[in-house]
């Protein structure tokens, strides 16, 4: 089967066909969604482009799409990300998929335009990078486009902003605000699999160490949560006093920013913004500190300063790249400054994903089924999809729940009584 693509090696797709099934069988919720999908065809003659990490994860979302009757295109939305024996896979299964690990920005962009090159009707994004660059250089796509889908707090920050300045150009579903989406896959995901390439990057004990954790939404809770069960004494830096307060309720200390940075021995930052650890904060740390981010982007760590502090740099591991300072100093970054989870790792559990993906499938089906209802803003997802795909993961376990009984039901919406 012939299809356009642009992949590091089609020999792997064995290798991606295997992982694949294991990850597969640890997603019930997508299996139950593309049993159905393969029965309805709810997305027939659909054009799906995706932007996501390519993982083992994503072809299994990807592979539910097109039971649905979708014709899928994906490129990656992180140039370290991509797991290339997946890509191979997928493209076996007649996929267009345009992705490399390790790929410069140029052919990031590059793999982003091709997969718009097929006029897609929805979007579905991880970072807000298929949106931004159809609204920047591609907007005669937007005729065809039904809506889109946005996986991450960093691409619904990015699209909130774009609405509020009255430029987005069509409905975009907030996957991200799923509660089975960031009460699960932000805080236990994030937690487990940012420890897990920390871990696989540095072989470091954790225990005892003084871990910085820049940010404390839902995927700094995680870490701080997966560090100190760890042994490691977790201090939360925020900017946000209710979340500060929240960390201090939890019994973390929490500080600024510099005075983490005098005392830390490792710095995670999971904030989604910009500059986050910068060159004061560099000017203070101690000898041999490590840094990492798990947020979006690497621009959470000011990397050109940290280059400009340096006298020397080398690649002391696999990921890890050590920074010799003007006064002797090492500063240690990891994964060049990306998400140290997928980079050093394989990202999230696919148990956990599975929730996630199952959002986006069931979005995809919402926003066809609303075609042309729907306004150009960023919506929730659906409460009656979220608590959907929360019901199929408790089957999934085995797990029962009661029902409130029509008397509960009626005491609850009504005024007239009291105490």
């Amino acid at each position: 089967m012939q299809v356009d693509h642009d992949i590091k090696d089609i020999g792997l797709k064995e290798k991606g066909r295997l992982r694949t099934e294991w990850a597969g069988n640890n997603m019930p919720v997508i299996s139950i969604i593309k049993e159905r999908f393969s029965k309805e065809k709810p997305l027939k003659g659909v054009k799906i482009a995706c932007c996501l990490h390519v993982t083992s994860e994503t072809a299994n979302l990807c592979k539910a799409l097109k039971e649905g009757g979708a014709e899928v295109f994906l490129c990656a939305s992180n140039p370290l990300s991509t797991q290339d024996d997946i890509a191979a896979y997928l493209v076996s299964l007649g996929i267009p998929v345009f992705a490399k690990c390790g790929e410069d920005t140029e052919t990031y962009y590059k793999h982003i335009n091709q997969v718009l090159d097929f006029s897609p009707h929805i979007t579905m994004d991880d970072g807000a990078d298929l949106v931004s660059t159809i609204h920047k250089e591609r907007r005669d796509l937007t005729k065809a486009v039904i809506g889109g889908s946005e996986e991450t707090t960093t691409g619904v920050i990015r699209l909130r902003a774009m609405e509020k300045d009255g430029v987005l150009l069509y409905p975009i579903i907030a996957v991200n605000d799923a509660q089975t989406k960031h009460f699960f896959d932000n805080r236990y995901g994030t937690g487990q699999s940012t420890i897990d390439g920390i871990l696989r990057s540095t072989n470091i004990l954790l225990a005892g160490l003084r871990l910085v954790v820049c940010g404390y939404g839902w995927c700094g809770r995680g870490v701080a949560m997966r560090a100190r069960g760890m042994g490691a004494n977790v201090i939360i830096v925020e900017v946000d006093p209710l979340k500060a307060l929240e960390a201090v309720m939890d019994g973390y200390s929490v500080m600024p920013m510099m005075d983490a940075g005098k005392i830390g021995d490792l710095f995670i930052t999971v904030t989604g913004d910009i500059r986050v650890i910068r060159k004061e904060h560099f000017e203070v740390m101690k000898d041999g500190a490590i840094v990492a981010n798990t947020g979006h982007f690497n621009v959470e760590v000011d990397i050109p300063a940290l280059n400009e502090l340096s006298i020397s740099k080398r690649k002391i591991r696999d990921f890890v790249e050590e920074y010799k300072l003007k006064d002797g100093r090492k500063i240690n970054l990891l994964g060049d400054g990306r998400l140290i989870n997928l980079v050093a790792g394989e990202g999230h559990p696919p148990c956990v994903m599975d929730m996630s993906f199952a959002n986006q499938a069931l979005a995809c089906e919402f926003l066809v089924k609303n075609k042309g209802k729907l306004e150009k803003k960023v919506y929730s997802v659906p409460e009656e999809i979220d608590k959907e795909v929360a019901s199929l993961k408790l089957s999934s376990l085995g797990i029962k729940i009661d029902e409130l009984t029509d008397e509960q039901k009626h005491y609850l919406s009504a005024w007239e009584e009291g105490t």
